[in-house]
C-alpha cells in the first residue's frame, strides 16, 4: 500500500518532463509533415493560378470575335441604312481584314444572296457562304427562319467561318459572312508569356485540334483546364496544358534543418524550465502580496476607486460597492455621468472633473452628496490622489471616499441641542423679565388699589369730605403711579441694554460671512443654493448682528420649508441687488431676496404669519418673524414676502442705503 503513494509522487514530478517531450516529438512530426503539405499547396497554387489564365485567355478570344462582329455589322448597316457603293464598302472591308490578321475572307451579301463586297476579289468566298447555307438549311426549318438567326461552322481547312444577318423592320436586307483563321487567332490573341508556359489548342466537339500552339515546348499534362467557346449553333473547346511539373520535394537540407531545430528547441526548453522555476517563486510572492493587498483592502471602511484618463472607473473595492448598493460589475467601466451621482448636482460633479483634468484640484478633501441605487442621498467626503506608473505617467486618479451621514446627523444633533439650550436661555431671560415685573409692580399696584380706595370712600361722606386726607390720598397714589413708571422705566434701561448697535459696513462682506452658515443648514437637508449679489452693493447702516440674525432666520425657514419636496426641487437662492426708491429720505435700498421651492403658505395661515406667537411649528415660539420685521422696521426697511411663481415662497426685505444721520 505505501508503494502508490511514491508511484503517484514520481509521476507527478515527471510530468513536467513528460510534456516537453511530447511536444518535441508533435514539433518533428510536423516539420516532416509540412514539405508535403507545401508540396500539396503550390501543386493547388498552380493549378488555380491556370485556370484563372485559361479563364483570361478564354475572355480575350470572345472579346476579340465580338469586337470583329459589331465593327463588321457596322459596315454592313451602314450599307443597309445610307445606300454606300459596293466599292466604298470593299475599300473599307479591305482595310478591316488587313488590320485583323485573324480574318480571312469577308464577304457582304445582299438580301437575295448576291454577293456585294468583299475583301478579295476571288470568288471562295461565294463558295463558302454557299457552304454554310447548305449546313443551315439541311434542318426541316423554312429558308426564312434559317437566315434570321447568326450561323457559324468550322470548314475543313480549320477555319472559323461565322455568317450575321441584318433586319430592318423585321424584314432580312442583307448579311455579312467572316473567314476567321483559327491558328492565326490563337497566335495573335494568346499573350506571349502564357505561351511559354502553357501548350493552348483548340478542339472541336469530337476533340479534333483545329489549332495549337507550343511556344514554351509540349505540355506534360500535369497542370490541364478545358473552357468552352460558345458561337452561334457551334461549340468549340480552348484546351491549356501546363508545361510544368509536379513540385518535388525538399532535399536532405530540410531534415539536417529539422534535426538542428530539434536540438535548439531541447536547449531552450531546458532555459525555459529554468525561467519558469524563477517565474513561479516571484508569482508566488507576488500572489501573497496581492492576497494581503486584497485582504486588507476588503477590511478597510473606506470606499476606494480608481478613473483613468478619461473618467473611466477601472477599480472599486467593496466598501465603496456596500456604501453605493452597486455591484461592481455596474460600475468598472463605466464613464461619467456615473449611477451614484445625485440628478440635482451633476453640474457640481462635471465643474469638479473639469477642474481635475486641467490639474487645477486641491489636494486637501471636499465635500459632495451621492445617491445610492435606492435613490437615497447622503453625503461624502471625497480625497483625490493622481495616479503614476513606474514610468512617472499619471494614468489617472485614486479616490478615498467617506461617508459622512453619521458625523452630519451627530453635527446636525448638537447644533439642535445648541439652539434649544439658547432657545431655554432666552425663555429663562423672559422668565426673569416677568418675574422681576410681577414682583416690581406688585407692590405699588397693590398700594394704589389701596389708596384709590380710601378717596372713594372720603367722596363717599357727602359735605363732610376730610380734603386734606383725600389730598394726601391722591398723593400717596401718584407717589405709587410714579414708583410703577420707574420700574417700568428699568426695564426698558434692561432691554435698551440689548438693543441694537448700528453703524456702516458693507453688505457684500456679511453675505459672505453668512454663506458657510447657510451651507452648513442646507447641506445636511440636501438643498442647493444659488447666489446672485451685485458686485457694486453700497454699505447700509443697520446693525449687522441683527441684520445677520434676519437672514439665517429666514433661510432657516426656507430650508424648513423644503424637508418635505423631492430631492430635484430643493433649490434655494439669495439674491442682493440695489433698488431705487421714491422716498426722499432713503432713495436707495438694498433688496435681499431669500427663495425656495417648498410648500408655499396657506391663505389662513398669511393671515397671522407676522402675529406675535402664531407658529405652524410644534416646538416653535411664533416670535422668529415677528421680531424679524421689527428688527428690518427699526432700521428704516420693510419685510414682505409673496409667492414662488414655480412653488414656494419669496420673502424680501429692504435696508436703506443712508449714512448715520447728523443729530442737531
Amino acid at each position: 500500500m505505501p508503494i502508490k503513494p511514491l508511484t503517484t509522487k514520481k509521476f507527478r514530478t515527471s510530468l513536467p518532463w513528460m510534456l516537453p517531450i511530447v511536444l518535441v516529438l508533435l514539433f518533428v512530426a510536423v516539420l516532416i509533415w509540412l514539405p508535403w503539405q507545401a508540396q500539396r499547396m503550390e501543386a493547388n497554387e498552380r493549378q488555380e493560378q491556370l485556370i484563372a489564365d485559361t479563364l483570361w485567355v478564354e475572355q480575350a478570344l470572345q472579346f476579340q470575335l465580338k469586337r470583329n462582329e459589331e465593327s463588321l455589322l457596322t459596315i454592313a448597316e451602314d450599307f443597309v441604312d445610307n445606300n454606300i457603293e459596293a466599292a466604298t464598302i470593299t475599300d473599307r472591308l479591305r482595310l478591316y481584314a488587313t488590320n485583323n490578321h485573324e480574318i480571312q475572307d469577308v464577304i457582304l451579301w445582299d438580301a437575295q444572296q448576291k454577293q456585294i463586297a468583299s475583301n478579295t476579289s476571288s470568288t471562295s468566298g461565294l463558295t463558302v457562304n454557299t457552304d454554310i447555307l447548305k449546313q443551315a438549311l439541311a434542318a426541316s426549318e423554312s429558308f426564312t427562319q434559317k437566315l434570321r438567326k447568326p450561323i457559324c461552322t468550322k470548314m475543313a481547312s480549320h477555319n472559323l467561318v461565322c455568317r450575321y444577318p441584318i433586319f430592318r423592320d423585321n424584314q432580312y436586307r442583307a448579311s455579312i459572312t467572316v473567314s476567321y483563321q483559327l491558328q492565326v487567332l490563337l497566335d495573335e490573341t494568346v499573350p506571349w508569356w502564357f505561351a511559354q508556359e502553357n501548350e493552348i489548342s483548340l478542339l472541336d466537339q469530337e476533340d479534333n485540334i483545329l489549332a495549337k500552339r507550343t511556344a514554351g515546348g509540349a505540355g506534360k499534362s500535369v497542370y490541364t483546364h478545358n473552357r468552352s467557346l460558345e458561337f452561334p449553333q457551334l461549340t468549340l473547346h480552348l484546351h491549356t496544358n501546363s508545361t510544368k511539373s509536379e513540385p518535388k520535394l525538399l532535399s536532405n537540407l530540410l531534415v539536417v534543418s529539422v534535426v538542428l531545430l530539434s536540438l535548439g528547441l531541447v536547449w531552450s526548453l531546458i532555459a525555459l524550465w529554468r525561467d519558469i522555476n524563477r517565474r513561479l517563486h516571484a508569482e508566488g510572492a507576488l500572489r501573497k502580496e496581492v492576497a494581503f493587498r486584497a485582504a486588507m483592502e476588503n477590511s478597510l471602511i473606506t470606499g476606494l476607486r480608481a478613473r483613468d484618463m478619461e473618467g473611466r472607473l477601472t477599480y472599486v473595492n467593496p466598501s465603496f460597492c456596500k456604501m453605493l448598493g452597486f455591484p461592481a460589475e455596474e460600475l468598472v467601466g463605466k464613464l461619467p455621468p456615473m449611477p451614484y451621482w445625485a440628478p440635482e448636482e451633476i453640474a457640481e460633479y462635471e465643474n469638479r472633473f473639469a477642474q481635475i483634468l486641467t490639474g487645477t484640484v486641491q489636494p486637501e478633501g471636499f465635500e459632495t452628496i451621492y445617491q445610492r441605487a435606492n435613490g437615497e442621498r447622503f453625503p461624502v467626503l471625497i480625497y483625490e490622489s493622481p495616479l503614476v506608473d513606474d514610468k512617472g505617467r499619471q494614468t489617472g486618479w485614486m479616490s478615498s471616499i467617506l461617508d459622512v451621514s453619521e458625523l452630519k446627523r451627530a453635527q446636525e444633533l448638537s447644533r439642535q441641542q445648541e439652539e434649544k439650550l439658547h432657545q431655554n436661555a432666552r425663555l429663562a431671560t423672559m422668565g426673569e423679565m416677568a418675574s422681576m415685573l410681577a414682583h416690581e409692580l406688585n407692590q405699588p399696584l397693590a398700594a394704589i388699589s389701596s389708596y384709590t380706595t380710601g378717596a372713594l370712600n372720603l367722596l363717599k361722606q357727602g359735605d363732610n369730605v376730610d380734603l386734606q386726607s383725600l389730598s394726601q390720598a391722591l398723593e400717596k397714589t401718584t407717589q405709587q403711579a410714579q414708583r410703577a413708571a420707574q420700574v417700568i422705566r428699568s426695564v426698558h434701561q434692561f432691554v435698551k441694554k440689548r438693543e441694537a448697535s448700528r453703524s456702516n459696513f458693507n453688505i457684500n462682506a456679511l453675505l459672505q460671512s453668512v454663506m458657510p452658515l447657510v451651507a452648513l443648514q442646507a447641506q445636511s437637508s440636501h438643498i442647493h443654493v444659488h447666489y446672485q449679489i451685485d458686485a457694486d452693493l453700497p454699505e447700509v447702516y443697520a446693525d449687522q448682528v441683527l441684520i445677520e440674525q434676519v437672514l439665517l432666520n429666514l433661510t432657516r425657514n426656507a430650508i424648513e420649508a423644503m424637508q418635505d419636496v423631492a430631492y430635484q426641487h430643493r433649490q434655494m437662492q439669495i439674491h442682493a441687488h440695489l433698488n431705487m426708491s421714491p422716498d426722499k429720505h432713503f432713495p436707495r435700498l438694498v433688496l435681499i431676496q431669500v427663495i425656495d421651492q417648498g410648500h408655499g403658505i396657506a391663505p389662513e395661515v398669511a393671515e397671522k404669519l407676522f402675529s406675535p406667537f402664531f407658529s405652524t411649528k410644534a416646538d416653535g415660539m411664533g416670535m422668529g418673524l415677528n421680531i424679524c420685521r421689527t428688527a428690518i422696521e427699526f432700521h428704516g426697511g420693510s419685510l414682505k414676502y409673496r409667492p414662488n411663481p414655480v412653488g414656494g415662497t419669496v420673502f424680501e426685505f429692504t435696508i436703506p442705503c443712508a449714512s448715520k444721520p447728523n443729530h442737531d
